[in-house]
């Protein structure tokens, strides 16, 4: 039987703001335990939640991102459950009325077997919640600890349709939703932190049938690796069951990445188990559409329009285009370069050659950190441009930069003795000396040897250490050699 999968997943995405989604407390990861846990994280008697604004206005950028619908009223619900990581006994979540409803997210996929395409995922919603603490194992024999750092750290969950029918899918969507909360600035993405974590709901169902099968969620995948691992255990251990008769019993899952497979953490609740109701410590919240207006008018350029502006405008290929929009440091370093005055096709072809090699092998410079700014990436290139340096000595220049050599650009052109020679009566010289003593070469050439000329024009580089300005050579060549 031919079988076709199902998935659909909820990504869990820490918000950047200062403070938590409920109380004044700081949210900083890597601190001590419980040093960032006030009164209302703690959940102590008389304390009251009071909503976090940044939070807000983070999520109605993010709906405006997926062109939904960002709901004029939503409401705060309690989910009730018991855990030890949730000192309240309930979570604050939203759930019928959400602050963002619908929405879409288009992403290429690239399969490992068959040609890349590009897919559009509807989203159900996404909405405004806290997360929980954390549950400590280990410190001291036999017994766990609780950190309460994390818990009241605003989230916002979205959930997916379930229209993604492969793992790959299912990463690509989750890499292009992570590269769009980073870029409107919402979240850092920080997956070893847990700022971006992923549930997976995953059921098979023979093909052509048009009801799901029944679903079993993989909790807390928090690494595009292990996303598509648990994925792809999952279905082949629920296909490998129906086809030896037995039934997949709806469950939630953990993965465990040292076994390569998921196992069940508990059986899997229903909305009705969490028993939602409206808090009655929050008022319903109101987002007035000038509110909307005031986030939009504040968004930046989102990837797929300067994507489609580098190209129209910028004239890049597509693929510079989708590469230099990956993120939105690389698309902000590029466009600061062409800002100072660089054509745009060489920008390019820096950007993603020597400046992203150099970030490659660096363990803690970034973009926004690089040694060589965008302002010195465009002065080096126009040097090249207007011929002082050649494509090798700008890179000596640029390498020098990195390493901290040096601060300025033309400075350090004299100090490694980088300048072109540019001057026609030194190079015409130098040129009547090659075709002089390579006569063999000449003679090859005129018979009609390509790779004599360019044996000829690397005498020339070699007589001038380098410092020839090479469009010059070739055509001072080509004239004396009658061509």
């Amino acid at each position: 039987m031919q079988w076709e999968v199902v998935i659909g997943l909820e990504t869990h995405v820490q918000l950047s703001t200062n403070s938590k989604i409920f109380s004044g407390a700081a949210r900083h990861f890597g601190d001590e335990p419980n040093v960032n846990a006030c009164v209302v994280d703690l959940a102590l008697p008389g304390t009251l939640p009071v909503l976090n604004r940044g939070a807000v206005e983070k999520a109605i950028r993010f709906g405006l991102a997926i062109k939904a619908k960002v709901a004029n009223r939503s409401v705060f619900d309690r989910k009730n459950y018991f855990y030890p990581d949730l000192p309240k006994g309930y979570q604050i979540s939203q759930f019928e009325l959400p602050i963002v409803i619908g929405g879409e997210l288009t992403f290429p996929v690239h399969p490992k077997k068959g040609d890349p395409y590009v897919k559009t995922i509807h989203l159900t919603r996404a909405h405004l919640e806290e997360d929980a603490g954390k549950s400590i194992h280990g410190i001291i024999h036999g017994h766990s600890g609780i950190d309460l750092n994390r818990a009241g750290t605003p989230l916002l969950e979205i959930v997916t349709e379930p229209e993604l029918r492969s793992s790959a899918e299912a990463v690509a969507y989750a890499r292009a939703l992570h590269a769009l909360v980073v870029w409107l600035g919402i979240s850092d993405g920080n997956m070893q932190e847990g700022n971006f974590r992923c549930d997976a709901n995953v059921s098979v169902r023979p093909v052509g049938s048009t009801e799901f099968g029944t679903r079993c969620e993989i909790k807390n995948l928090n690494s595009f690796r292990f996303l598509q691992e648990a994925i792809d255990y999952e279905v082949r251990r629920q296909i490998e069951l129906i086809e030896e008769g037995g039934k997949v019993v709806q469950a939630t899952r953990l993965y465990d990445p040292d076994k390569g497979e998921t196992r069940q953490m508990r059986s899997k609740e229903d909305s009705m188990d969490y028993r939602y109701f409206p808090d009655p410590d929050l008022l319903p919240l109101v987002i007035e559409d000038e509110w909307i207006e005031r986030v939009a008018a504040d968004m930046p350029e989102l990837p797929d329009s300067l994507r489609a502006r580098l190209i129209a405008d910028f004239g890049l290929p597509e693929y510079d285009a989708s590469v230099l929009t990956a993120s939105r440091d690389v698309a902000d370093y590029y466009l600061a370069v062409v800002a100072d005055g660089a054509e745009p096709k060489m920008a390019a072809n820096w950007v993603m050659g020597e400046v992203s090699a150099a970030l490659n092998a660096s363990e803690d410079a970034s973009y926004a950190t690089a040694p060589v700014t965008p302002a010195l990436l465009a002065k080096i290139l126009a040097r090249i441009t207007d011929g002082t340096v050649n494509q090798k000595g700008a890179k000596a220049v640029f390498a020098a930069l990195w390493a901290k050599e040096g601060t300025e650009v033309d400075a350090l052109i004299e100090k490694l003795g980088l300048k072109q020679i540019s001057d026609a009566g030194a190079l015409e010289k130098i040129v009547d000396e090659v075709l002089a003593n390579n006569a063999k070469s000449v003679e090859e050439f005129r018979a009609g040897k390509q790779k004599a000329f360019n044996a000829l024009v690397g005498q020339c580089m070699k007589a001038t250490k380098g410092k020839a300005n090479p469009a010059q050579v070739n055509a001072m060549l080509r004239s004396k050699l009658g061509c």
